[in-house]
């Protein structure tokens, strides 16, 4: 398959990387001094020359922000028949963007990031194939991420935003606050030197990444969750609930067995 990437940021150049030795890749960025380690791969800065390349999918791999935008300026120069595919971390909009522009699409979301996952044991991580859209692009991406040995699920574009936000919002915003109130330890403990590992991993993705979770529609309430937990915990503390502490501490050991 005669294969676009659109962008060649991290998994712009993941999925370079992963593709170019079944399929036809190439890779389009603005910058051309992003394109200058991609290997075996056709670099491409201009229009034009994805007009000449007539790709039979679109892989759009640029932030969240600018995914539809994109999208909109590279139509004229795809084929018709060109599936367009995303691999968003929040699909806001683009159930929309897909309707409206009635071309086949595929709409995916690796739920790891080159900076953070462990790329060598990728069997312990996960994949969403969104259940709406082309048959043969859900088979691609589904046939791709088996050979890598994710877990597979299909969600709609709605539980897939749900399933972000609680997945994703929580432990991100609890990492912010660790790292917000945290200061330099000379002798750190055991858990202490876990959440900064955790920390350090959150706080390496890029900041458009961050941006993306943390502006999901639906992070808002999960947020609320845990300012409501807190607020609970800070109770107990603040009284010496020994018994309300007991029943806490029960109650959330049970959430995670």
């Amino acid at each position: 398959m005669k294969i676009l990437i659109i962008g060649a940021g991290k998994m712009g150049s993941f999925f370079a990387d992963l593709l170019s030795f079944d399929h036809e890749v190439a890779v389009y960025d603005i910058d051309p001094r992003r394109l200058r380690f991609m290997y075996n791969t056709e670099r491409f800065t201009s229009l034009a020359e994805i007009d000449a390349f007539q790709p039979e999918m679109a892989l759009n791999a640029v932030t969240l922000q600018h995914t539809v935008d994109t999208f909109v300026d590279l139509l004229p120069h795809l084929p018709e028949d060109c599936i367009l595919a995303d691999i968003a971390s929040v699909k806001t909009g683009l159930s929309d963007f897909y309707e409206a522009c009635g071309r086949r699409y595929v709409s995916t979301h690796p739920m790891f990031g080159p900076t953070f996952a462990n790329l060598g044991k990728l069997s312990e991580e996960n994949a969403i194939i969104i259940s709406e859209g082309d048959y043969m692009g859900r088979l691609f991406f589904r046939d791709l991420y088996g050979r890598l040995g994710l877990n597979i699920c299909e969600y709609t574009f709605d539980e897939h935003d749900e399933t972000v936000a609680y997945s994703l919002s929580i432990p991100f915003v609890s990492t912010f606050v660790f790292a917000a109130v945290m200061k330099h330890q000379d002798a750190p403990g055991t858990t202490f030197k876990r959440h900064m590992q955790i920390a350090r991993g959150v706080l390496g993705e890029d900041d458009a990444l961050l941006r993306e979770i943390l502006f999901n529609p639906r992070t808002g309430g999960q947020v609320a969750r845990i300012r409501e937990e807190l607020k609970a915990l800070l109770a107990i503390i603040d009284t010496k609930d020994s018994a309300a502490l007991d029943a806490f501490l029960r109650r959330i050991r049970g959430n995670i067995k």
